[in-house]
């Protein structure tokens, strides 16, 4: 398709949107109908023949991405980033290729613009990182120089769609049906569990199959630095945190939404990506008696609850370790961790239980299920609380019966 062609015609659809105030980014089907009807005249008048190509093209230009939005529409692609213009890189199950697209830096300048431009979120230099939300649901983080040496780096986590149930992830090889029915008992007892794993690991993913299991009638509030979370439940209240205005106030930290989310009535609190001092408020909520589940980075599951009695002492000095560490114990029932194996697939290696005591200042935990090197097998440790599962109708014994741990 000619270059003059594209260019003339996006020109007429940006003079229509402007006049109509139409909002390219959040209603693309209407842009789509005006591209179809100016299309189909302005080829009349130019003598020329398929308008499909010019149609896609002017499409992704005014109301997607541009050059990438192909990748935007690709359902393998997982993630898309760039150190350079010239250099765009695609992430497809867990692996890293480069693709052919390039970018001038103006181009490069004039996509973040459009991708932030919903987002209420500023990028400059006083403020030289963003975390964003695009219109699709997608995450979008962007560093600029000087923080970066030469080029605005970016990355795109794209929004993918979201396990409705934990035996959602059985038949991806995520997890074993064993290991699944044990999790799903766990939500709907109301344990405390944490999810944890490398970054890319699917923690998120495996959250949200978590989340599929809490029975429908409970109202779950959720916070999160950027809105990753994707649920379907009748009775979800999603927030996330703002950053500071140009004079420096109106920033909503993570930790306040925390405290904010405990006024909302919630029977279960979903703390998305605890990296700091909100970790003081998530222990206070679970030790209180809400029922709640948190992602954390960590090696391993041991790693995991090491880190949760560090991070609440960033919250002051007035918060001692001897605090923390019994809180900890007494607050955190389950640990899931997640890895991204050598073939780019994400598997849950271990499921630990919390037993609640400490031994010479740390915490002691079981193992429920371990992933020995041929997928998880059932360890020998039981989680805490078993009157909460029998409240439930649910008998350990049975749920956790080794006799079925190797059929998985």
């Amino acid at each position: 398709m000619d270059v003059d062609v594209r260019e003339q015609l996006e020109s007429r659809i940006r003079g229509h949107i402007r006049r109509d105030g139409i909002d390219p980014l959040l209603d693309s089907d209407r842009v789509l109908r005006l591209i179809e009807q100016e299309a189909a005249e302005f080829l009349l008048t130019q003598g020329m023949g398929d308008a499909r190509t010019l149609i896609r093209d002017v499409h992704n230009a005014v109301s997607g991405f541009g050059p990438l939005q192909h990748l935007f529409d690709d359902p393998t692609v997982e993630e898309i980033w760039w150190n350079e213009p010239t250099r765009v890189f695609v992430a497809r199950e867990g692996r890293a290729t480069v693709t052919d697209v390039r970018f001038t830096e103006g181009e490069v300048r004039a996509l973040v613009e459009r991708m932030l431009r919903t987002s209420g979120r500023r990028l400059d230099l006083s403020e030289p990182f963003v975390d964003a939300t695009l219109p699709d649901g997608s995450r979008l983080h962007v560093a600029i120089p000087d923080v970066t040496r030469r080029h605005w780096v970016i990355n795109v986590r794209k929004f993918i769609v979201r396990p409705r149930h934990i035996q959602d992830l059985v038949p991806r090889g995520t997890i074993t049906q064993h290991a699944a029915r044990f999790l799903d008992a766990s939500v709907r007892a109301g344990l405390n569990i944490i999810v944890a794993g490398g970054t890319q690991a699917g923690k998120t993913t495996l959250m949200c199959g978590l989340l599929g299991c809490i029975p429908p009638q409970e109202r779950i509030v959720s916070c999160e630095e950027v809105f990753e979370i994707d649920i379907d439940h009748p009775d979800w209240v999603a927030m996330q945190t703002r950053d500071p205005n140009l004079e420096g106030t109106g920033g909503i930290p993570l930790r306040r939404l925390v405290r904010e989310a405990l006024r909302m009535r919630p029977t279960r609190l979903i703390v998305g990506e605890v990296r700091q001092e909100e970790a003081l408020d998530l222990l206070i909520a679970m030790n209180s008696g809400m029922p709640a589940m948190a992602t954390v980075h960590a090696n391993s599951a041991r790693e995991a609850v090491t880190k949760l009695c560090t991070l609440p002492l960033l919250a002051g000095r007035n918060i001692p370790g001897e605090f923390v560490v019994p809180t900890v114990a007494s607050s955190v029932d389950v640990v899931v961790h997640t890895r991204t194996a050598n073939d780019g697939a994400r598997r849950i290696t271990e499921i630990a239980g919390v037993t609640g005591r400490v031994e010479n200042g740390v915490v002691e935990m079981s193992s429920i299920f371990k992933d020995v090197g041929q997928g998880l097998v059932r360890g020998s440790g039981y989680p805490p609380h078993g009157d909460r599962f029998a409240r439930c109708g649910i008998t350990l014994a049975e749920l956790l019966d080794p006799t079925l741990t190797r059929v998985a």
